[in-house]
């Protein structure tokens, strides 16, 4: 029951946050979420087609502990959030949200989080087929299972018959899908109480901009001289650069107001960007 809970909530949030969004911003999102989709399509094919991409990816998923495993779709989840959030918080001084300029993922790491993916889908929906069988036979066993899903959606062109709304429901799915994977350790909150430092990535692209004078670093709680150079977080709050970077080197909020920037934490970034989507849901 608490599963079913939780995925309810989920869904909701997700629906509530897209139904704030415009005809054309749905478009838009549903393009580029088609694009991730049809290039996750392709990789997860190369995977079942491939023996020895097959394998290596197989031995390397043995290789990873659980957290490891939970890492990977974690930061798997955290790739669509970063694709929704810029078009929920479009880029602007008032935007609630400070957006990454990038999110990076690694071949390997994709294609891991692929099959790991695709191996818990098939185990939902048929328990026992790998069950009692080698792992040498597995990729024929996977080739077969997703001839008519993954294999079939590649070649009648997925995502692009899809309509606007089928794809932002595969977006669902998918954040439903991978928030129950990776448990209370990611979405439903960090550790209590905990601190967690700015992006490193963030950090340096804090611009310098000039004091007017007269208004007080509320860190050190001395006066910005006029015309010196003071850090502006994204907020528009200004601090003392001195004053600011041994902060955000511990904590990853503003001292003023607790905007949030990004963090390094993939646990923590998750929970930045889903409070935000949490908040704008339930503004609905």
């Amino acid at each position: 029951m608490a599963d079913q809970s939780t995925t309810t909530t989920t869904e909701s949030m997700i629906m509530a946050a897209l139904s704030t969004l415009t005809s054309s911003q749905l478009t838009s999102l549903s393009a580029s979420l088609s694009a991730a989709f049809r290039r996750h399509n392709h990789h997860l094919a190369s995977l079942l087609t491939s023996p020895t991409l097959f394998a290596h990816t197989l031995n390397h998923l043995y290789s990873l502990s659980l957290s490891e495993k939970s890492l990977l779709i974690a930061r798997h989840l955290l790739s669509f959030l970063h694709l929704l959030t810029p078009f929920l918080f479009p880029l602007s001084s008032s935007s609630p949200v400070y957006i990454p300029s990038s999110n990076r993922v690694r071949l390997r790491d994709l294609d891991s989080v692929l099959l790991l993916l695709f191996f818990c889908e098939v185990r939902q929906h048929q328990p026992t087929i790998l069950e009692n069988v080698s792992p040498a036979r597995w990729q024929g066993i996977l080739k077969t299972y997703g001839s008519d899903t993954i294999l079939g959606n590649l070649y009648t062109g997925f995502a692009l018959s899809l309509s606007p709304y089928q794809v932002l429901g595969a977006l669902v799915d998918l954040v439903v899908k991978c928030r129950r994977f990776v448990g209370s350790k990611g979405c439903d909150g960090v550790e209590a109480g905990k601190e967690v430092a700015a992006s490193v990535d963030a950090v340096v692209a804090l611009p310098s901009v000039e004091s007017g004078g007269g208004v007080e670093c509320v860190i050190c709680k001395e006066e910005m001289s006029q015309g010196r150079d003071v850090c502006e977080l994204p907020c528009q709050h200004k601090f003392h650069w001195k004053c600011v970077l041994p902060w955000l080197s511990k904590r990853n909020t503003c001292p003023c107001c607790r905007f949030l920037l990004p963090t390094d934490d993939v646990y923590g970034e998750i929970q930045r960007l889903w409070d935000a989507i949490v908040k704008l849901g339930l503004q609905i």
